[in-house]
Order: structure tokens, then sequence, then C-alpha cells
């Protein structure tokens, strides 16, 4: 009996002396795991939430902003970032300050949390899979983090920051003063990094399809002009800001990314 056919026999023979209520039974433990390691991660970053808010969450409202220093250090001074850009956060509801800390706490721990949710995931579907598919699926795991993670840096260093910057800096009338609320602040912070991580699993996603027979390259690269157009619209809806500058620091990327879906889909 061949390799492949021993992972088939094993995997029905796993799946025929589990019930319906023995998968749900593992998977209930899959879920409590999840929240445990949940909880414990949301204890600490509960406590370390007030130095994580000044010193990164607040990082891109001052010009000490590392990525500001470093553009302008890159560009030999052409880009100017070292002027006196600082916008002060404000609070006007009585109790956002406490609300943020518990909500931005458990954002984060998720974000944190997504490599061990993965883990579980895997285990729970692992028995049922042939040995062929066992390979398909890791990849799509192990890149769906990876690229998860990317699309969330990417939206902290660059998307957010410049993004940020435009919208307090433009001036309708010289006599009204920007006023940034906190709920305001963090909603924007939040949503822009978890839409660009969402956005960043596009290869991994073209990839899949492309193994149930969905989409191939010849089936993208047709297609890449109307792909294009509607990547600038996606681009215009994570930015707000509607600058050219700002769209395109979220249009190049994700032109990169379907370009990207093309090498790794299936002929």
């Amino acid at each position: 009996m061949g390799k492949e056919q021993k992972g088939q026999v094993d995997a029905q023979t796993n799946e025929e002396e589990l019930t319906f209520w023995d998968h749900l039974e593992v998977l209930r433990w899959a879920l409590v795991r999840i929240a445990g390691v949940l909880f414990v991660c949301l204890i600490f970053v509960f406590m370390a939430m007030p130095y994580i808010f000044d010193q990164y969450i607040l990082a891109p409202t001052t010009s000490n902003f590392f990525v500001y220093q470093w553009l302008e250090k890159i560009s030999g001074g052409v880009l100017n970032f070292s002027d006196n850009f600082a916008i002060q956060i404000i609070n006007i509801n009585v109790a956002s300050q406490f609300f943020t800390h518990i909500s931005t706490s458990i954002s984060l721990a998720f974000v944190l949390v997504v490599p061990y949710i993965i883990y579980e995931i895997w285990k729970f579907i692992r028995p049922a899979l042939f040995d062929h598919e066992v390979k398909n699926v890791r990849f799509a795991f192990v890149g769906s983090t990876v690229m998860f993670y990317l699309g969330c840096a990417i939206a902290y260093l660059l998307v957010f920051p410049f993004t940020f910057r435009f919208l307090t800096e433009y001036e309708l009338s010289a006599s009204i003063q920007n006023q940034i609320d906190l709920s305001s602040y963090i909603g924007n912070f939040i949503m822009m990094i978890m839409i660009m991580g969402l956005v960043f699993e596009m290869p991994i996603l073209a990839w899949l399809l492309s193994c149930i027979g969905l989409v191939n390259k010849s089936f993208l690269r047709k297609y890449k002009s109307y792909a294009v157009v509607g990547l600038l619209v996606l681009s215009a809806v994570i930015t707000p800001s509607g600058d050219p500058f700002t769209m395109l620091l979220v249009a190049v990327p994700l032109y990169l990314l379907y370009e990207l879906s093309i090498v790794v889909v299936k002929e």
C-alpha cells in the first residue's frame, strides 16, 4: 500500500472512530484553550497598555515617530518631517479612556493570538486530511499568518501615519482648529490595521481558489486591467483622505499583492 493510500485509510479510520458529538467535544476544548490563551494574553496586554499607548499607538501623532525620521533621512531631506507636527488627542467622554483601554487591549490581544488560533484550527482539521492535502493546508495557514502580520505592519508604519497627517493638517479655514477625539483616533487606527491585515490575505485566497479550480494564471492576467480599477477603488475606500499620495501608499501594495497572486496560483 502506497504512502498516500495509507494516509487516506488512516484519515478515514480516524473519521469513523469519532462520532459527531466527539467532534463537537474536540472543537469545544479547542475553543476553551483559545479562550484561555486569549484571556491570559489580554491580562498582560491590559497591564502594558499605558506604555504601549504612549510608545506605539500615539507615536504617529508627533514628528518624533521613527518612520517620519527614517524617511526624511533616506530621502536626504527631500521629505521634511522634522517640523513641529504634534497632535494632541483629547477626550470628551467621561468613560472613553476606560473603554478604549479595554477595547484596544482586546484587539491587540486577538492580533497576538492569531498564530495560536490558526494552530488550533490546524489540529482540529488535520485528522480529516489526506496526505496530499496536508502540505497545501499547512502552507495556507502559515502563509495567511505571515501575510496578515505583514499587512498590519504596513498599515502601522505607512498607511495610517500618512493618512492621519494629511487629515489633521488639512485646512478648510485657518480659523478652524482640529481637535482629535480619542475615540475617533483609536477607531481609525484599529480599522486601518485590521483592514490591511485582511487585504493582505489576497494571494493566499487566490492560491486556495486555484487549488479548487476556480481561478488560474491566465484568468488573473486576462482581467488584470479590471482588477487594477477595483484595487484603486478599494484603496480609496481604505484611505478616506482621498489624496493621491495616501492612495498610492495603499494602491501600490495592493497591486503587488495581485501580481504575487498571479505567481502563486496554479496554471
